[in-house]
């Protein structure tokens, strides 16, 4: 189980009553008392960045792919000191090969050995999907106070100001720097960059590369890294659990434990400093936009790690996904991701209509398809439920076609090859899990209260984005956060040392070759048909529009199939300590869905993209984030270490 409160301004650590009068009531957590009232002097990320690093807990315990084949096997620094063939030791370890994770290992490169641990291929990464684009303020008619205004607004105003000041004013020296990397943005007939505008922006800010924005950029990105002689890539590693031990009243993380996927060898890697930058767990829902690489094994890892988690709830349903129901020509095959409709589209005046033609965006709100992304979720919901169809239909055919096909040629050749013509047809579109607002909760520089461990990315909850996502945000708070990362990790890099020893200190994990290709075979059998199962209580319970009814539905429906999961594996012999991909990914899943209906059922109110029709209306009082504490009283699987902390 966790514990659950809402952050105001003053922490009181211990199991204290509530001290300001204020407080109607005394609101005990585990380990931690919050004031119910919104304290104006304490910010998100003054208050994290005081509770990281002063205040800690004392817990017990395609042709892309194609492309980048070309770079070849990238083998491990020579400078990297290893003990042996599974234990490797560096002075940082990234965990992700997106956007953050290549920014970070690049910038602190400079200073030791990097290990950058990747899931699947180096690209494989949602930034490798994001076709939008970034937004920063590089236009004289623009300013930082307008971004920073329409990213509060998007966020229903739980976004935390100093962080977002921090972000819209650092962001255009991002941008600057991946161009000097050499990052191909569009550019105008003028020699100047042509800025778009999507969904919340009150300018055109958004830098892109057509409709293939992320893709550029981790081009450009991965071939620095792939040349720069510190770091080594660990392809196809997956990353299992952080490496924990106590140091008094702090928690410090010492590394990950991995396993290579191809060879089924378990890695341990042993580092100063630890980078989670894993992306999201867009794979807890049936539909998303995220490739099979997100099932929230970050989140989940700091959590079992001991690290505070916030804003779950805000779970941000693209409104525009490909329906492949409504094409001319259905795929063969189910899709592993849903084929994302850039908010571009919309953004260059694409417009939303039912099947019955009849356009619906003005009837919801003024800014029609310009309005955020959760408004114009919930108005594509309400229309399909309404009218009891499947999909709605997103129209830009009345743009000339050299300008639809120069801006989106990406979609246009997708939507043709299922024999749909964007210039003249309508695009059949319906929502899809696409972004977590929350996650592993982090101050200004990136730093969590686990000592040695940094966050940035989606995986983050830095409090930029609130309780809704701005558009093409995402990309920017990665660049920034990265790069606020990197100081404070150099300093504790260099404060630190390579305890060669420390290996022995955790159990290894084992890989269930014990137990027989038979018995595997029916673990892995089951986990594929309740991994399933879970998607669909997450999208039928936990979905666009939520009651604390259905919720506590999913509560019980979740808890009572983890169950039933976990009995099947014990039964069948697997151990505390065995790993497996898809096992472990299942326990993360399962992770991930408690922590956002937990966090769901918290907010007593409909606040960005947590509606409930229980609390359909925005509360003041509850304009608060939701911070989960991690608790001692864990007994699933899913949400314990699979391995025991430090003793030696």
């Amino acid at each position: 189980m966790t514990s659950i409160a809402a952050l105001s301004g003053n922490l009181h650590y211990g199991l204290n009553k509530c001290r300001a009068h204020s407080c109607k009531r005394p609101a005990y957590v585990f380990g931690v008392a919050f004031n119910g009232g919104l304290q104006k002097e304490l910010s998100w990320s003054h208050g994290v960045s005081k509770m990281l690093q002063i205040q800690r807990y004392n817990f017990s315990q395609s042709t892309v792919g194609e492309y980048w084949q070309s770079f070849g096997t990238i083998t491990v620094s020579v400078s990297s000191c290893l003990r042996d063939a599974s234990t490797k030791y560096f002075d940082f370890v990234v965990i992700g090969s997106g956007v953050a994770g290549l920014c970070y290992a690049l910038e602190v490169a400079k200073h030791g050995t990097v290990a950058m641990i990747t899931k699947a291929e180096p690209h494989e990464s949602n930034t490798n999907y994001a076709q939008g684009g970034v937004s920063a303020v590089l236009c004289p008619l623009d300013s930082v106070e307008s971004h920073m205004q329409d990213t509060i607004v998007a966020g229903a105003y739980l976004c935390d100001e100093e962080t977002v000041r921090v972000v819209c004013t650092e962001g255009p020296d991002r941008i600057r720097e991946l161009i000097a990397m050499g990052v191909m943005f569009d550019h105008g007939e003028d020699g100047n960059l042509n800025l778009a505008r999507e969904g919340g922006h009150s300018h055109h800010r958004i830098v892109h590369a057509a409709d293939m924005t992320g893709r550029e950029i981790e081009r450009a990105l991965l071939e620095a890294v792939v040349n720069d002689p510190n770091i080594s890539m660990f392809e196809h590693h997956f990353a299992i659990d952080l490496l924990t031990s106590q140091d008094g009243p702090d928690t410090v993380c010492h590394g990950v434990d991995t396993m290579n996927t191809e060879t089924q060898e378990v890695v341990r890697f042993i580092s100063k400093v630890t980078l989670l930058a894993s992306g999201g767990a867009g794979h807890v829902y049936p539909s998303t936009t995220n490739p099979p690489v997100a099932t929230g094994d970050g989140i989940a890892m700091a959590h079992r790690a001991q690290a505070v988690i916030s804003n779950m709830e805000f779970v941000q349903f693209h409104p525009t996904a490909l329906a492949d129901e409504g094409l001319p020509v259905k795929p063969k095959k189910a899709r592993e991701n849903a084929f994302l409709i850039t908010e571009a589209v919309r953004g260059d005046g694409g417009l939303l209509y039912n099947l019955s033609m009849e356009r619906f965006m003005p009837m919801y709100d003024e800014r029609a398809e310009l309005a955020p992304r959760d408004v114009v979720a919930r108005s594509i919901d309400d229309q399909l439920k309404k009218h009891n169809e499947k999909y709605v239909l997103l129209d830009i055919s009345h743009k000339p076609r050299e300008k639809i096909l120069s801006h989106f040629p990406n979609i246009a050749a997708e939507c043709l090859r299922y024999g749909l013509d964007i210039t003249y047809q309508p695009i059949p579109v319906v929502p899809a899990a696409h972004y977590m607002c929350g996650g592993v909760r982090a101050g200004l520089q990136g730093e969590t209260n686990v000592h040695g461990l940094y966050v940035a990315g989606e995986v983050a909850c830095t409090g930029l984005h609130g309780a809704n996502r701005l558009a093409s945000n995402s990309l920017l708070e990665a660049l920034v956060f990265a790069r606020r990362a990197v100081q404070p990790s150099i300093d504790h890099m260099e404060n630190s040392r390579l305890d060669l020893s420390a290996s022995s200190c955790w159990a290894r994990p084992i890989v269930p070759v014990s137990l027989g290709s038979d018995v595997i075979d029916d673990i892995l059998k089951t986990t594929t048909k309740v991994r399933k199962e879970l998607q669909s209580i997450m999208w039928k319970y936990v979905g666009i529009v939520r009651s604390t009814t259905i919720l506590k539905t999913a509560e019980r429906k979740i808890r009572e199939l983890e169950s039933q999961w976990e009995k099947h594996l014990f039964e069948q012999g697997w151990e505390q300590t065995m790993v497996g991909l898809e096992a472990c990914e299942m326990r993360n899943l399962f992770c991930c869905a408690k922590l956002v209906v937990s966090s769901a059922l918290a907010r007593h109110e409909s606040r960005g993209l947590h509606y409930t029709t229980d609390f359909p209306h925005v509360e003041e009082s509850k304009r608060l984030p939701t911070i989960i504490f991690p608790s001692p009283m864990n007994t699933t699987w899913s949400s314990r270490q699979l391995h025991k902390q430090a003793v030696c």
